[in-house]
């Protein structure tokens, strides 16, 4: 099944509702990544709400990042995503790995780490780019989301994300929703909502049991008579080019770029995202100081 995002309302309209199916996107960033499990549930995790998120920006060049910074052994979690469905992100360290908990789950919060921030930082195209941020309430993602949009976008919500690694550490399955409850949503359906929510089975479970978005959406929330707006499908997807790490070289200026032709007389830039290898020679880098 081609990973995608749906987007539903129900028949009142107080309830918003984002469905994302990730599975080949969080294996693709694996392989690219080599992460460890526990590294690739936290990845997985943030490329997957970054996809939910991105797809709420009008503009066809405005991006969105997904940022985590604890203090787990993972370092930073980046995510990148835009309007069209094109995600790519990366860990600092994307081996660190602990031993999973005693109800046999991934511990992403110990390798994530409960001291930090989470930062949304949305490009418009804008002279300065819109930033918010808020503390880690947990290291697991989802809930530290939740805290995100209550705290900085006054915006209550419920969120699940999930990755499922297999016995041979590829992915399995993964996904996630989003809930967000609109102006006038009545007492009674929000107590009905925290109800499904406590019965509710994990969204990796649900995938792996071969439910699509609409199922899951179906599954949750189909008595509050859901209707899906749009679907949009979604890829782990980098963007990188010879041409714009040549920016990058000459944003550096004229006189890092002599260190390094009296340095190395050639220059390896690495792209974060995908681990593309761009190599200059000391003559290309002479005439990008021209």
């Amino acid at each position: 099944m081609r990973d995608y995002i749906i987007r539903g309302i129900d028949k009142k309209g107080n309830i918003r509702v984002f469905v994302a199916t990730s599975t080949q996107m969080v294996e693709k960033a694996r392989k690219i990544h080599g992460t460890s499990p526990t590294a690739s549930a936290a990845l997985g995790r943030s490329l997957t709400a970054a996809a939910m998120l991105g797809i709420t920006m009008k503009g066809e060049k405005d991006t969105l990042t997904f940022k985590i910074k604890g203090d787990g052994p993972i370092g930073n979690i980046i995510s990148v995503a835009n309007n069209k469905g094109e995600v790519k992100g990366y860990v600092d360290n994307p081996y660190a790995d602990l031993p999973s908990r005693s109800n046999g789950k991934l511990d992403v919060g110990g390798v994530v780490g409960k001291n930090g921030q989470l930062a949304i930082i949305k490009d418009l195209g804008l002279k300065d780019p819109y930033i918010g941020y808020t503390n880690l309430v947990s290291g697991e993602i989802a809930e530290d989301l939740v805290h995100y949009f209550h705290i900085s976008e006054q915006q209550p919500s419920a969120i699940n994300l999930g990755v499922l690694v297999d016995k041979d550490i590829s992915i399995r399955a993964a996904g996630g929703y989003i809930l967000q409850l609109l102006p006038g949503v009545e007492d009674e359906d929000i107590d009905r909502i925290e109800g499904i929510l406590k019965k509710a089975k994990p969204i990796s479970t649900l995938i792996d049991q071969g439910l699509t978005p609409e199922e899951v959406m179906e599954t949750l929330f189909g008595e509050f008579e859901m209707e899906i707006l749009d679907r949009k499908p979604i890829e782990y997807k980098c963007n990188c080019s010879r041409e714009k790490i040549e920016e990058v070289l000459i944003s550096l200026g004229k006189e890092e770029i002599q260190n390094i032709i009296v340095e190395d007389e050639k220059a390896e830039i690495v792209c974060h995202f995908c681990n593309g290898k761009y190599n200059f020679s000391k003559e290309e880098l002479i005439n990008l100081i021209d």
